[in-house]
Parts: C-alpha cells; structure tokens; sequence
C-alpha cells in the first residue's frame, strides 16, 4: 500500500494456499513507517479470534505486535490473568539504520578495546597455548627424546 517512497502496510488474515500479495480474508491492522515514531493499529478482537482459530503471524506482524505489547496481553488473556491495567501501544521505536560511519566506529572501537585489553594484560604471565602450538612442543619433546 502507499505512493512511491511513501509504504503503508496492511496486517491481514490470508490463505496460505492463496498468493502472498494475493486475495486475504479480512484486516486486521495497519502499520506505517514513515511516520516519526511509527504507528501500528490492531483490531483487537479480531486479530485474538484468528490467533485462538489458529493463524500464525509472519516473522515481521509477530515482531511488531510483541513491540506494541499485543502478544503479552493475548498470553496473559489465555492463562485467564487480569489484563485490564494492560494498554497497547500504538508508537514502535525503530532501531537507528546503521550507516558506514557508524559500522567504522563500532570496528574502530572493537579493535581499540582489543588493544586496550592486551595492553592490561600483566606481564610475565603465561598465557594459554592454541591446539597448534600445544602438538609443535609436544612433537619437539618427542623429537629431543628420540635423539638423546
């Protein structure tokens, strides 16, 4: 849904014999990005009734009703808890896109933080040796017994 560079997204029930962007059997809910927080709108009822009949909600619709606390007060209402202090949130948080200065920042600061451990390190301490070095020491020990 939505113009160009503008989505808006459907949360519907479908068929899984049908297309994915084929015919679907009701609307449940919207969920549009753009819009600074985003904003996602569930028809409660609705949507409880086809998860109690047995619908399974993708990857992403189970995401982002986790995030509006959908699937905690769905559980809640199963086990037969009270839900009434429970409200839904209708704004998600995005997590910030990581761009190429923050990847490079967060490298810089993984090798600058590697440094920094290697230079706490105490010295004159031994250290652990790799399976390669251990089988090096252990064929030179055998090659110095053999000789002698």
């Amino acid at each position: 849904m939505g113009k160009t560079k503008r989505p808006t997204y459907r949360i519907v029930a479908a068929d899984s014999r049908r297309a994915r962007d084929g015919r679907f059997l009701e609307i449940l809910g919207t969920y549009n990005p753009i819009t600074t927080p985003a904003t996602v709108t569930v028809k409660e009822e609705r949507l409880s009734r086809w998860l109690d009949d047995g619908a399974i909600p993708s990857d992403t619709v189970s995401s982002l009703l986790t995030q509006i606390g959908f699937l905690e007060k769905y559980e809640k209402t199963k086990r037969g808890l009270d839900v009434s202090e429970l409200t839904l949130r209708t704004t998600i948080t995005e997590r910030r896109k990581k761009t190429r200065k923050t990847k490079k920042a967060a490298v810089a600061a993984g090798e600058s933080a590697e440094a920094a451990a290697e230079e706490t390190e105490p010295a004159g301490v031994p250290t652990e040796a790799t399976g390669e070095e251990k089988e090096a020491s252990a064929e030179d020990k055998q090659s110095e017994a053999s000789t002698e």
